[in-house]
């Protein structure tokens, strides 16, 4: 058979399924579809024409090549497609977005045939996705004395791509769709175990909120034609928990519009709001397809006659509703007054969600339009030797005379780019800024993958000092969606540049190490700015944001990101640890008693929190910054001394060594160079030319937390409170319970020691616990499972050399096997402890899960709805979070201990221990 019949096949099973063909993106495919064009007998022309026109992806897909050169063939009259007229071919290639269409557009636009290349530099005018290699072609051709080319740059430099497109309408009219109450997570829009769609986005569409909530949609589309709905998150924060790309997809895909004719299922222009806003990162993915993010505000706090917030019998503060955002609401947005109406009613001022910088990204459809495009015509300007037209909104830039720098305030100003020379910039300020290192994840790769594509990105930026594409969402289970994915993102994101987890090439064994964990490792400076693709993307070293595929993409190809300087919360301790806690219960208690020195509010929310962490090493302070995405922060930078900063670099030497003995360096060299950054910080550091990052003494911060530790008497559990009568309630991480809250009698039904919250001296708490275990009873019995996924190899073989392997495998029912993994993800638990293979596990809940309607107690970070566990009829599944040893006592009783039991299981053992820095 044919590939274009086996595609057919496809194309019916896909109908059955009620899905439209599949996106075209490989050139043999598209190679017989064009064949059976220019065979005007053939049977299938008319569907191959429709199949070429209209779903064909753009970029540098091998596919896109194939249908350039056609387009290119038909413009020069040497292939004839009655369909396809020589202006229509122009018009097709203006909607391919670089790559091979730009190199046709360029050789055109350069030829001999004046009327051509009249056509095709009007053609790439409109175009901004150009890489060095095409930039390169137009300064020699306007050295030569082009004329062409001098009108393309004069053009470039005037930013006639983005001044000759439509302004923004005045008047933009929305219907309201409530998604739901409380907080709505990201796993809502785009669910975890959903994952292996992503990149069919068609498909990945079908798993959004709910079919019934589609049809809702799709009503008031009906309904309202002249309206686009906007999806809110009522009584919350719309986007929480993960940096998906998918979940931004899936609402443009049900609500937006289409980016363009030609290139089937990519939609932009969502609007979105929340009662607390949108998530930071969520909010970011929002600006990329040029849509909307609003601040609803349409709850308040209630406050009596003397000012004072009203609180109800569980102390928490009494909401009232300042305006109704009920489904089915017909509500403005005005973009010249920056109001939101409800017919002449204003209801909010939303200017914050109309910056002149978010303007500019829904003009033109998103931002990368315009970070391209400031490139382009940064480059024309210089070629022409002239100055920079001011067409875009200039950068804000706040700079405050005698206030001192934040740490995150330090990390910008050292790292921008394209400010204004020797201006010290603080908190609010629009930066451009060096990424230093970026990390993607294999659930969300494949889309960074695509988004490279579509922006004709073909090598990783040579100023990133390194990146690493992991395995370790889908290293649970190696099934045949993994087998299928995997593998083709590997040698895609090798061939880019990065380091990759597995070897395309299978010279090294793969490494499913979690991803967080090893961007720890590779970042060698404190003052290093991080974009990993995941939103716990969260370093112990330097400042590091969790980000949407396409800021990953951005990150890879351009070695840049572009935000404003978050303000911070400053967080310092007081007091001392006791000999019975663990750090695990200091970090949910930094959330508790910030909530209660605020009156329930979050002040971490789209802050920095820059945590005076001291003597804490990056394995064990990783964990307080992992959880500050839970704390709804932006992104944690953690304040260390400089023995301990040194401490951790050696570490990271050592860990990145390992990557090259396995095999692991590419043809750049970047481990070593990452090596021998690492050997020059230290030197910095030891030599005092420059010690570790530090705040000035006059820096000013959003507010200051101070955690007292004197008062952390038992072990924290974040509990998903799954049965709140006030639904917002549910599922966020904000209740924060002692243990003896539970009076020693809730069943557990499963416990997981593992994700990326977990070091080395957590796996070593779990085999001291089994070892006092047996010492006192003379066995070890589980009355509930307990899955242990060690965060990393190297922990692996440290517990190995150190002797706290031998006993978790005596224990374990279950140990992995590289040589043979799991093809099936497992679906019921014997009482016994499985040892499984590094990687996320049931914390990604995309491939292994617990039983429906399990009580859990994790180690992990998510306790949203049907992430770790799903329900059932008549029992909800509930994640509920804490320390180690309190997963693993509760495995072994099948319960949730009581405060005595607590602490005799844990009587000499070396918990994870912290202390403050001493003022004295």
């Amino acid at each position: 058979m044919s590939i274009y019949n086996d595609y057919v096949q496809e194309v019916v099973e896909r109908k059955g399924e009620g899905l439209n063909p599949k996106p075209i993106d490989g050139a043999e495919l598209l190679s017989e579809v064009i064949a059976q064009i220019k065979d005007l007998n053939n049977e299938n022309r008319v569907e191959s024409l429709k199949l070429f026109i209209y779903n064909t992806l753009s970029g540098t897909t091998s596919a896109a090549g194939v249908k350039a050169k056609f387009l290119k063939e038909i413009i020069l009259g040497q292939e004839t497609v009655a369909e396809i007229t020589p202006t229509y071919a122009f018009e097709l290639l203006s909607h391919m977005k670089g790559g091979p269409s730009i190199e046709v557009l360029l050789d055109l636009a350069l030829g001999n045939d004046a009327a051509i290349a009249k056509q095709a530099a009007e053609v790439l005018k409109t175009q901004v996705f150009l890489y060095d290699a095409d930039t390169e072609r137009l300064r020699e051709a306007f050295n030569s004395g082009n004329a062409i080319a001098k009108e393309i740059l004069e053009s470039y430099a005037q930013a006639e791509f983005f001044t000759k497109l439509p302004e923004l309408p005045e008047e933009i009219k929305v219907v309201t769709y409530i998604a739901g109450e409380g907080d709505i997570s990201t796993d809502l829009l785009s669910p975890g175990n959903q994952a292996h769609s992503r990149s069919d986005r068609e498909l990945h569409g079908k798993c959004m909120i709910t079919p019934e909530a589609q049809q809702e949609i799709k009503a008031l589309q009906v309904q309202y034609p002249d309206a686009s709905v906007m999806l809110i998150a009522e009584k919350g924060t719309m986007g929480v928990g993960s940096s998906r790309m998918s979940g931004v997809n899936n609402v443009a895909l049900w609500t937006g519009k289409q980016a363009s004719p030609y290139i089937p299922f990519v939609n932009i222009a969502p609007i979105v709001g929340g009662t607390n806003g949108i998530s930071p990162i969520f909010l970011t993915t929002v600006d990329v397809t040029g849509g909307i993010g609003i601040d609803l505000q349409n709850w308040k706090k209630k406050v009596d006659e003397n000012g004072q917030v009203v609180r109800n019998e569980n102390n928490e503060p009494v909401l009232e509703e300042v305006y109704s955002v009920a489904t089915g609401t017909v509500l403005t947005i005005n973009t010249k007054t920056e109001k939101l109406y409800n017919g002449d009613q204003e209801l909010i001022d939303i200017s914050k969600a109309l910056t002149p910088q978010k303007r500019e990204f829904i003009r033109a459809g998103g931002s990368y339009a315009i970070v391209f495009g400031k490139k382009i015509q940064t480059f024309a300007a210089g070629v022409l030797g002239i100055s920079i037209p001011t067409v875009f909104a200039p950068a804000k830039e706040i700079s405050i005379e005698n206030q001192g720098l934040t740490a995150v305030e330090k990390i910008f100003n050292k790292n921008a780019v394209g400010s204004t020379p020797g201006k010290v910039l603080h908190a609010g300020s629009d930066v451009r800024v060096k990424v230093n290192i970026v990390g993607s994840q294999d659930t969300t790769g494949l889309m960074t993958a695509q988004e490279l594509e579509a922006m004709a990105a073909k090598v990783i930026s040579p100023t990133v000092d390194g990146a690493y594409q992991s395995g370790c969402h889908t290293a649970s289970v190696w099934d045949k969606k993994a087998q299928a994915n995997i593998p083709k993102l590997m040698k895609f994101m090798n061939d880019f540049g990065l380091i990759t987890a597995r070897d395309p090439k299978g010279e090294y064994h793969a490494m499913t190490d979690v991803i967080h964990k090893v961007l720890n490792d590779i970042t060698i400076d404190e003052w290093a700015i991080i974009i990993g693709g995941d939103s716990h993307t969260r370093m112990s070293k330097g400042v590091a944001f969790g980000a949407d595929s396409g800021t990953v993409a951005l990150a890879l190809a351009t070695g840049e990101a572009s935000m404003p300087i978050p303000e911070s919360v400053k967080v310092t301790f007081k007091g001392s640890m006791k000999q019975h806690m663990d750090f695990r219960d200091v970090v949910h208690a930094t959330q508790s008693q910030m909530l209660q020195q605020f009156g329930g509010e979050n002040v971490f929310q789209g802050r920095i929190i820059e945590v005076h962490i001291g003597t804490l090493l990056a394995d064990q302070a990783f964990t307080f910054t992992d959880w500050t995405a839970e704390m709804k922060a932006k992104a944690s930078i953690c304040i260390s001394q400089d023995e301990t900063l040194i401490q951790s670099l050696e570490i990271a030497k050592s860990r990145i060594q390992i990557m090259i003995n396995k095999g692991m360096e590419n043809k750049n060299h970047v481990l070593q160079g990452l090596i021998d950054k690492a050997n020059k910080r230290i030197e910095e550091i030891r030599t005092g030319e420059k010690p570790a990052l530090s705040p000035d003494a006059n820096a000013k911060y959003y507010a200051e937390v101070v955690i007292d530790l004197d008062i952390i008497d038992e072990p924290m559990i974040a509990d998903p409170d799954v049965n709140n009568v006030d639904v917002s309630k549910r599922y966020t991480h904000d209740a924060i319970r002692e243990l003896s809250y539970y009076g020693g009698d809730k069943k557990v039904d499963l416990g997981f020691v593992g994700s990326c919250m977990v070091h080395k001296d957590d796996l070593k708490i779990v085999s001291q616990m089994l070892k006092n275990v047996e010492k006192q009873l003379g066995v070890v019995k589980f009355n509930a499972p307990l899955v242990v996924a060690a965060p990393t190899y190297n922990i692996i073989d440290e517990l190995k050399a150190e002797g706290d392997w031998e006993y978790l495998q005596k224990y374990s029912g279950f140990e992995f096997s590289d040589a043979l993994p799991k093809s099936t993800a497992r679906t019921e638990y014997e009482n016994i402890m499985y040892l499984e293979r590094p990687g996320c596990n049931l914390c990604m809940g995309n491939q292994e899960k617990a039983a429906k309607g399990d009580t859990v107690m994790a180690t992990s970070t998510r306790l949203f709805q049907g992430r770790v566990v799903e329900d059932r009829d008549g029992k909800k599944g509930e994640s509920l979070l804490a320390s180690t040893p309190v997963v693993v006592l509760s495995a072994i009783l099948g319960r949730i201990p009581n405060v005595e039991e607590y602490k005799a299981a844990v009587e000499g053992i070396n918990l994870t221990k912290f202390a403050p820095i001493s003022t004295k």
